[in-house]
């Protein structure tokens, strides 16, 4: 299955480890963002989106992690180094999440640039203005992030890194709708500050969190409920902070910008191609082509953001998988033995074929 494929991946454990800000992180730092879009602004992010919530892409770039891009989602830095040092540190790097940024923002200024681009750096800027955010994405190299300092939490085996992931959000036991009511509570002074700061103060805030908490971790050590509380308030102010800068951010790139009218959520660009009718078998020859495919559900499974049905057999030895997202995945309680046809776009995701689905009018049992 997809998560499990990139967390046995051996490039994705030596890099980064757990996914960033986990599914709730991200998702609020999206809706938090979309709360504060400008009207116009909003209009021109939902064309690039081809018609998908910013919250439904906020995990793209962790579920479609390309070895060539995952070191785009943290910066390895030493401990110790003063403002000078760490800015200059940091702008002499190259391949990490401040470069990404900066790559993803000239990318949506860029008059030239396709709706395919723009689309992509869209989906890559919305989760990786989260990653800054994150402290543990600002660490160190030697512990990979934290991941390799252990700690107990909840009675359960678990590390830094996982711990500012996920744990301390899903401790909180909050509903994803509850998650951005309490944590977008930004004044408007605040906005107007946050806002004015670029990446590299967004780096420098997780950098000294981070200083803190390798400081305040000892491997073996069992994270209790003083820890819980000292922290949690740091958490909600992170995510706020990233989705309020993430729209500041949309709000100046995406200005007075200009997009195609748009028919039913999507591009009308994207309305002409017609989808082939193909075999099961076949299907892996179709990447990058919009197929129409049946095939029998051998094994299926929800993680969270996505769930992934396998087709033909059961995984790994599937001939396709289907990722339900957004709206789709209201059909995971039907799944089991069904005979499914989908209507979409094939992909290569690590030598397997994969259709992404997040309109229910895409799949039919």
């Amino acid at each position: 299955m997809k998560k499990t494929r990139i967390l046995s991946t051996g490039l994705a454990l030596a890099t980064l480890g757990l996914i960033s800000w986990g599914f709730k992180g991200h998702k609020a730092v999206a809706t938090i963002a979309q709360k504060h879009l400008n009207a116009s602004v909003a209009y021109v992010a939902s064309a690039y989106l081809k018609g998908e919530q910013m919250e439904d892409v906020s995990t793209w770039a962790d579920e479609n992690r390309d070895p060539k891009t995952a070191p785009w989602h943290y910066i390895n830095l030493p401990l110790g180094l003063t403002r000078d040092a760490f800015v200059k540190a940091v702008q002499e790097s190259d391949n990490n999440v401040y470069t990404a940024i900066l790559k993803t923002e000239a990318t949506l200024k860029d008059a030239n640039a396709s709706t395919d681009a723009k689309n992509e750096a869209m989906k890559y800027l919305i989760h990786l203005v989260g990653d800054a955010h994150q402290p543990m994405h600002v660490s160190r190299k030697e512990d990979k992030g934290g991941n390799t300092i252990q700690l107990r939490f909840e009675n359960k085996g678990t590390n830094l890194h996982s711990l500012w992931d996920s744990k301390l959000i899903d401790k909180e036991g909050l509903s994803q709708e509850d998650i951005v009511s309490r944590y977008d509570v930004a004044t408007p002074t605040e906005i107007k500050k946050w806002q004015s700061d670029g990446p590299i103060e967004w780096l420098w805030e997780s950098y000294q969190i981070t200083t803190e908490l390798y400081a305040n971790a000892k491997p073996g050590q069992n994270i209790d409920d003083l820890y819980y509380q000292r922290y949690i308030s740091v958490v909600r102010k992170r995510i706020d902070q990233a989705g309020i800068r993430l729209a500041g951010e949309l709000n100046r790139l995406l200005a007075g910008q200009k997009v195609k009218p748009t028919v039913n959520n999507v591009t009308s660009a994207m309305t002409s191609a017609i989808p082939a009718v193909v075999k099961l078998e076949d299907v892996k020859n179709s990447i990058g082509k919009s197929v129409v495919v049946t095939g029998k559900v051998f094994s299926s499974r929800d993680i969270g953001s996505m769930i992934l049905v396998n087709l033909g057999a059961a995984y790994p030895n599937q001939l396709l998988t289907i990722a339900l997202k957004g709206k789709a995945k209201e059909f995971g309680s039907q799944l089991e033995n069904k005979t499914l046809t989908v209507e979409g776009e094939v992909i290569d995701y690590k030598g397997k074929p994969e259709i992404i689905i997040t309109d229910p009018t895409k799949i039919k049992f």
